[in-house]
């Protein structure tokens, strides 16, 4: 980098002066306190305008903690629950609670013309510098949006609300969250524009692909940047692992083909000409640039190459039905049905025979976080039932014993049971049955006064 800079006539010595850089805050959650750690607010204020020294009065912000608000009104008053029905742009108002709501989303709309109108008279945006979403958004403009779109107050899809759930505190919280964001026209609207989009792995792939090579459109946001000549992504291996000319110049400049490397070409070209491996011919193979390529490396025919393919696969599939015996497996998931969904048949056997032992591990993310407001309502069932005073008798007989296996199973047989004859009195039952053993102490004698042989409350 220091040598770049050196090619340049850049002074790697000192850092550049960026006090006369106007900034751009892109989105931002709404509502949102601006304090929140996990707001891009705060991010911009501690790593951008202090982090580079630019000047607060050359910044265009989105603090969202009272925008649209009356005087003397809070979020929480106007919007319980942090939810903002944008119906109310458009329907009758029902009640004074949603006429005020109206006037405080009416409000927040025109910020967002004014905010759009600010950043055109600065001659629109000459760096962006952003990522690219599960579903190919760029700022929070989620597929879908208008290639025509700018700066607004919008909802989100899916795919955004599960990639915000670890900054939100989980899915709960982010599938009721609205941003603003600016346009996919805000970005586009200087065409001498500078735009770097970051992608890191193969997770990024397949959007990344349809982002560059398919045509500009709204199912794929980033596709806007190719208006931009001087738009450029930089991406991992992995994130340009399905990019055709990439691929092809990888592949030409291979020194050696592996064993991976030819499978891959031959069946891919298997299925691109709908043929079974052994019915692929030359003419199959020279009429596909990345098979012709695999002969001229090789220098082998056709049919071997393909009947080596079909024998890797078909050993990789037998390999898969072999009984495994004897062996500990530790599995590991990031979510808490991945297991179930991913290879729950081929585990199947696995986990009936006694001689093999298995270990779980859910290393959960934010997205299947648990939330404050369910981890009370578990709280409150768990209260409810202690009131009722209907669990002190398995107290006394050990039913909560936490190191009881045995007994914890009870509490899913009980939840399941619940489940199956449509009872909620018998899930929550369960709830309150688990939170117990996994927070009880020995407190398993009680007295007349309430109070048990430990000296602690009922």
């Amino acid at each position: 980098m220091q040598e770049l800079l050196d090619r340049n006539g850049l002074d790697h010595g000192r850092p550049p002066d960026m006090r006369s850089l106007r900034f751009v805050q892109i989105d931002e959650f709404y509502p949102m306190d601006a304090q929140q750690h996990n707001s891009f607010n705060y991010y911009v204020n501690e790593f951008y305008l202090k982090g580079f020294g630019l000047k607060e009065e050359n910044a265009l912000l989105l603090n969202t903690t009272s925008l649209g608000l009356p005087p003397g009104k809070t979020m929480k008053e106007v919007f319980p629950g942090n939810v903002v029905d944008l119906t109310l742009r458009v329907r009758q108002t029902r009640t004074d609670l949603e006429r005020l709501q109206k006037d405080v989303i009416n409000r927040v709309d025109e910020f967002c013309m004014e905010y759009e109108t600010k950043i055109r008279q600065m001659g629109g945006i000459g760096f962006f510098l952003g990522g690219i979403g599960p579903d190919g958004h760029i700022a929070f403009n989620v597929r879908g949006s208008s290639v025509y779109s700018v700066t607004r107050l919008t909802g989100t899809n899916y795919e955004t609300q599960a990639a915000a759930a670890t900054d939100l505190g989980g899915i709960e919280v982010s599938r009721t969250r609205l941003v603003i964001t600016i346009g996919l026209a805000t970005i586009t609207y200087n065409p001498t524009a500078t735009a770097i989009i970051i992608a890191a792995g193969e997770a990024k792939a397949r959007i990344v692909q349809m982002a560059v090579e398919n045509k500009k459109g709204p199912q794929e946001p980033a596709s806007v940047l190719q208006d931009l000549p001087n738009a450029r992504m930089y991406l991992t291996r992995g994130a340009a692992c399905l990019l055709v000319e990439r691929r092809f110049e990888d592949f030409c400049s291979a020194q050696d083909v592996t064993p991976p490397m030819m499978e891959d070409v031959v069946t891919a070209l298997a299925l691109s000409r709908r043929k079974a491996l052994v019915d692929l011919r030359r003419e199959d193979f020279e009429a596909d640039r990345f098979a012709g390529e695999l002969l001229r490396k090789t220098g082998r025919e056709p049919a071997e190459l393909a009947e080596q393919t079909r024998a890797s696969v078909t050993g990789k599939i037998r390999k898969g039905l072999d009984p495994i015996s004897h062996t500990t497996f530790l599995h590991t998931e990031p979510h808490h049905d991945d297991i179930m969904l991913g290879y729950l048949a081929y585990i199947y056997h696995l986990v009936r025979d006694p001689t093999n032992q298995h270990y779980f591990a859910n290393l959960t993310s934010g997205f299947t976080s648990v939330s404050n407001s369910y981890y009370l309502s578990i709280l409150r069932k768990l209260e409810r039932k202690l009131e009722q005073g209907s669990l002190f008798s398995q107290l006394e007989s050990g039913y909560f014993d936490r190191n009881d296996n045995v007994q914890r199973m009870e509490d899913v047989y009980l939840y399941l049971d619940g489940a199956a004859s449509d009872s909620q009195e018998m899930k929550d039952e369960a709830e309150a049955h688990r939170l117990l053993r996994k927070t009880s102490l020995a407190c398993t004698r009680r007295t007349t006064s309430g109070h048990c042989a430990t000296g602690c409350r009922r």
